[in-house]
């Protein structure tokens, strides 16, 4: 009997950090070394799982317009894709492995938002690393917001990973696509416990849509979003209206934790770069879910229920003989 393992109800405490940080654009090596700095900084105030912001890795391009307009798009703005496309990174690859390193040399789980470039598209993904076990796969973003759609391809069904690790099980979903009630749903039902939520939405109601998914999916949710600066682009924004000073402010970051309850416990943060952190009790999880389990006992299937196609949407398909 001495053998028997505890179940999975038992509290257990993990603590994590959320980095709020610009990327360096357009220079990976300056941007690896940065989440460096950041991820010894967590490692050494003892957290076990660091989260980057959306597109840290490649950069999130505010504002810039790339030349398009209805119908077209100018020699400039198709050279300054060729750099955006340059500095992305392909998974597996190079800098992934850098990244398995970082995660190795530092002993945490890392997720880290990313430029992904896979021939000449590009996503917006995460990365996942395990310590021990190096690079465990990826998800990309199933839909690109707005603007987004003329710089980032489609995600499909087969990366959507909740990973099953030492400190709980992980995800993550991209900024809005925690607007999408059917994907938070399919999340739930892998059973994400900790739920990552890479950011560029730094609006007020963005803390009141992360605090919400807490709640629905009696998880922990962590939002990381980039600090940003006009001095962090090597352009100037379109959307910045008037000409602003290199120390104005272009995205103030409110990254956050948030427990199952809906408890703020960490953030949200708006004066700069740095970490947030926090300590989770994984057994608030199964309290929260005592009141509501959305793909348990307070679901139901006989009237509503979700199908998720995970299949590869491959454009060519070769057969072999």
């Amino acid at each position: 009997m001495d053998n028997i393992p505890n179940g999975p109800s038992d509290s257990k405490k993990v603590k994590v950090a959320v980095v709020q940080a610009a990327t360096v654009f357009y220079d990976l090596k300056a941007t690896l070394e940065k989440a460096e700095r950041f991820i010894k900084e967590a490692a050494d105030h003892g957290c076990q799982l660091v989260v980057f912001p959306e597109a840290f890795i490649g950069g999130y391009p505010r504002g810039s317009n790339f030349g398009v307009v209805m119908g077209s798009r100018s020699p400039e703005g198709k050279e300054e894709f060729r750099k955006y496309h340059a500095a992305a990174v392909e998974l597996p690859g190079p800098a992934s492995d850098a990244l398995a390193q970082l995660s190795a040399n530092h002993n945490v789980f890392l997720v880290m938002g990313l430029i992904e470039r896979e021939g000449g598209t590009l996503y917006c993904s995460v990365a996942f690393f395990d310590p021990l076990k190096g690079y465990l796969g990826k998800h990309r973003k199933l839909t690109p917001t707005a603007a987004e759609r003329y710089l980032w391809g489609c995600g499909d069904g087969s990366t959507l990973p909740v990973f099953d690790t030492e400190v709980g099980k992980i995800g993550a979903v991209i900024c809005w696509e925690n607007r999408m009630p059917l994907l938070r749903t399919a999340m739930y039902g892998k059973g994400i416990q900790i739920y990552c939520a890479p950011t560029a939405d730094a609006r007020d109601s963005w803390i009141a849509t992360v605090r919400h998914i807490a709640m629905e999916g009696a998880c922990f949710v962590l939002s990381a979003n980039q600090f940003c600066r006009q001095s962090d682009y090597p352009f100037l924004p379109e959307t910045s209206g008037e000409a602003k000073d290199e120390s104005s402010v272009l995205c103030r970051g409110g990254s956050a934790i948030i427990a199952p309850s809906g408890e703020v416990l960490a953030g949200p943060k708006y004066d700069g770069e740095g970490l947030v952190t926090a300590e989770l009790d994984l057994g608030d999880i199964v309290r929260a879910k005592f009141d509501f389990d959305v793909v348990g006992h307070y679901a139901r299937p006989d009237v509503l229920s979700l199908r998720v196609n995970e299949k590869p949407n491959s454009t060519v398909t070769f057969l072999t003989p």
